[in-house]
């Protein structure tokens, strides 16, 4: 195991690396409970998914997927269903129509696989790996700022905190609009009464006291310990009729709804904008996590071997994709709560490979984890979002060119309620005012080709598509 993990050239040895993997997996085990609750929230129906079988894809798709990159990149992250393109699945993508039918479960599931293909040629020629140098780095920080706040707003819709309204408007203009109604969109904050907002209120409250003690795995034993709380007063909101499988504590893996799609149903839909959205998130979240990690790991110093570990762990990223919408779930991909487990020291694959040990050991626990109820997961949504909003601290806001659309792309992810559309106006942003401030002498910043080209396909896309394609 020394010698397979070069455990000794990193300065690292088993015991470390297992007690990293562990702390990793609790860093991150919050997924096991928040991906089933976040894509079944539409129930069972022709655009639902149901609670089981997403469970089981998500311990799968991790388990796998995380063992795949210890032992084919030995490279100490780990891989689970992705938060944010995960919400964006569920409450975007099921609840929207390109043709006036809705969008089911198995197209969205479709969608997945095919940007996973998309990821798989984009490594293969290079081209994540062009990203690397090509996206400015403000730019990246605000991508995930961005998502982190759509986040947020998911956890409060979810736990019922906030409320979206649509109210008429009292002054509506005379002339040739007199016999049109005028509506605005209006956010509320929701009933304090609620018994599952006030489920989530504690469940906010002890996640935060658990992160400010410093708690490793707090997300997770915050989600836990709301969910004791609730069963003890008595909420009857706690689910407790999920099945299952027939003997409960044995994984039913009849239930996996393996290679569920629609490529029928694909097509008739016309979700070119969607898969678009898949690949652009995936593509900027990736690189930026894989890098981040890799930076605090110490495989960066040697930069030429660090990026070829960097490309091979982009391809097991991709493959992840494709593989896991394969298995029933949304875009799997690598985990910035890899750092917890590099921070205690992980360095190798076998950190890796104890996570996915212990999220395939966790196929025994549905029983526990379907008790959970979505005002806990909603709590740990909104502190997901926290934890993604640090990230704004790296912009360089006194440079407008980069601070402009840095911002465009903070506001546009979740004031639209379209992640896409927060790094299309990105980008294109940036293009223009680089360029602006590159011809007038006012800056000397750098515009990769590859920015350009994404800046004519963006603009394409809203000619072409339109803004709700």
């Amino acid at each position: 195991m020394e010698r397979f993990f070069k455990l000794k050239e990193l300065g690292t040895n088993v015991r470390t690396e297992i007690m990293a993997g562990l702390t990793t997996f609790m860093t991150m085990a919050y997924i096991l409970a928040v991906n089933p609750n976040t894509l079944s929230a539409f129930g069972s129906g022709a655009t639902g998914g149901e609670w089981y079988p997403i469970f089981l894809a998500t311990a799968l798709a991790a388990g796998i997927f995380t063992i795949a990159m210890g032992i084919f990149v030995n490279f100490p992250v780990a891989l689970a269903p992705g938060m944010g393109l995960n919400a964006y699945f569920a409450s975007v993508i099921l609840s929207s129509s390109a043709t006036g039918k809705p969008i089911t479960f198995e197209i969205a599931l479709t969608a997945v696989f095919i940007s996973g293909i998309i990821f798989i040629l984009l490594t293969v020629t290079k081209v994540r790996q062009m990203l690397l140098t090509a996206v400015p780095d403000s730019l990246k920080h605000a991508i995930t700022v961005g998502i982190g706040l759509f986040i947020t707003i998911i956890g409060l819709k979810n736990s019922g905190l906030l409320t979206v309204g649509v109210e008429a408007l009292n002054d509506i203009p005379k002339g040739k609009f007199t016999d049109v109604a005028f509506f605005e969109t209006v956010f509320h904050m929701g009933s304090l009464e609620s018994p599952s907002v006030q489920l989530a209120l504690i469940g906010l409250a002890l996640i935060a006291i658990l992160m400010v003690l410093r708690v490793k795995g707090a997300i997770l034993f915050g989600i836990l310990g709301t969910t004791l709380i609730g069963i003890l007063l008595g909420a009857d909101y706690v689910p407790t009729t999920i099945n299952t499988g027939t003997t409960p504590w044995i994984p039913d893996l009849t239930q996996l709804q393996f290679m569920n799609f629609d490529w029928e149903g694909v097509f008739r839909a016309g979700i070119i904008s969607i898969v678009a959205t898949f690949t652009f998130v995936e593509l900027f979240d990736t690189f930026g996590t894989l890098v981040g990690t890799a930076n605090r790991a110490g495989i960066m110093k040697n930069k030429v071997e660090g990026e070829k570990r960097v490309g091979k762990a982009m391809m097991v990223d991709a493959i992840a994709v494709s593989g896991g919408a394969m298995l029933g779930t949304s875009t799997t991909t690598a985990y910035i709560e890899s750092s917890a487990g590099i921070a205690e020291g992980g360095r190798s694959g076998l950190t890796a490979v104890s996570t996915g040990v212990l999220f395939l050991a966790a196929l025994f626990l549905a029983p526990v984890v379907s008790l959970i109820p979505g005002s806990a997961t909603a709590a740990a949504l909104i502190v997901v979002g926290l934890l993604m909003m640090q990230s704004v601290k790296e912009i360089d806001f006194q440079d407008y060119a980069i601070a402009i659309p840095s911002f465009l792309t903070i506001v546009f992810m979740p004031f639209t309620y379209n992640i896409a559309n927060g790094i299309s106006f990105g980008i294109v942003s940036y293009v223009v005012l680089a360029a602006a401030a590159n011809l007038l002498g006012k800056g000397k910043h750098k515009i990769h080709w590859l920015m350009w080209v994404l800046a004519v396909l963006v603009i394409a896309r809203y000619a072409f598509i339109g803004s709700q394609g």
